[in-house]
């Protein structure tokens, strides 16, 4: 029987990398041998690698939203995989939007992608790739496996989406990025595994100090477009969750606060098991 895993490739919040940071959003769920790549932040190539993954094999890939943390190297992985021998079909589910993406990414490479098919004799990589517009509901049925989706509170963005895999025996939710949702109840309700977004509710200051160049329009971005880690906790609580991975963290690279900090802000509000995100984190199912 396969292994079952979600690994966390990349768990920063927002785009920014700074000496010694983590990398922005990404995973990898593999469920009875199929592997899922959830948002393609930047060094997610680089992350299913690290996993072991031939990146020739990839076949399904979902992007919750449309910002750069989450889908900066979609174009990038998808050309890498092709120069590492791609040859078959994949999927790309994905907002409204992203297929724009994929044509300018194939436009800005284009000098190089007719290069390499004529001089190398590769397929052509654009008839590879088939994006799949999502919207809230069913999502994807296939060999047992219903990924559904739901709208998250991410403004200003409205197609932002919370996505549910789930099999006859396992069920792994990943909230995407959004502001504390009493949806997420019903949504993520009993499953073995919840990746919630969270935020410190004190280390915020020191974070928008250290950013430099944002204004008091990034500290209400984030206070009304994501979840502190307390109110993760709740949500988990609330949907009897069998574990809860806190990812998509904010901050994640400042040296005055670690896995302490976070186990004292769901503390009080969520006593079963924590997983606090970190680059590379494979979490068994």
């Amino acid at each position: 029987m396969s292994e079952n895993y979600v690994a966390l490739l990349g768990t920063k919040g927002g785009p920014a990398i700074r000496p010694g940071s983590s990398m922005p959003t990404s995973n990898l769920f593999v469920m009875n041998g199929t592997k899922i790549v959830v948002d393609c932040g930047l060094g997610v190539t680089k992350g299913l690698v690290d996993q072991g993954m031939q990146l020739k094999d990839i076949s399904l890939i979902f992007i919750t939203h449309l910002h750069s943390d989450h889908f900066l190297e979609l174009g990038p992985l998808l050309h890498t995989s092709w120069t590492a021998g791609l040859k078959t079909p994949v999927d790309v589910y994905g907002p409204r939007g992203l297929a724009d993406y994929w044509s300018g990414f194939l436009l800005s490479m284009k000098a190089d992608i007719d290069l390499r098919m004529e001089d190398e004799g590769r397929p052509n990589l654009s008839d590879l790739v088939t994006f799949h517009e999502i919207d809230a509901g069913t999502v994807m049925e296939r060999d047992g496996l219903v990924v559904s989706a739901i709208r998250t509170e991410h403004p200003p963005l409205v197609d932002c989406f919370a996505l549910s895999f789930k099999t006859a025996d396992t069920h792994v939710v990943f909230s995407g990025d959004t502001a504390p949702l009493d949806a997420l109840h019903d949504f993520a309700k009993g499953a073995d595994l919840l990746v919630h977004e969270a935020m410190l509710e004190s280390a915020l200051p020191a974070l928008m100090a250290r950013i430099g160049n944002g204004s008091d329009k990034l500290m209400a971005h984030w206070l009304r477009s994501h979840t502190f880690a307390h109110d993760a906790a709740k949500t988990a609580t609330h949907a009897s969750v069998k574990r809860l991975a806190l990812s998509h963290l904010i901050p994640s690279d400042d040296p005055n606060y670690g896995d302490a900090d976070w186990q004292n802000a769901v503390a009080g509000y969520w006593h079963g098991e924590l997983v606090i995100g970190r680059d590379g984190l494979k979490i068994p199912l």
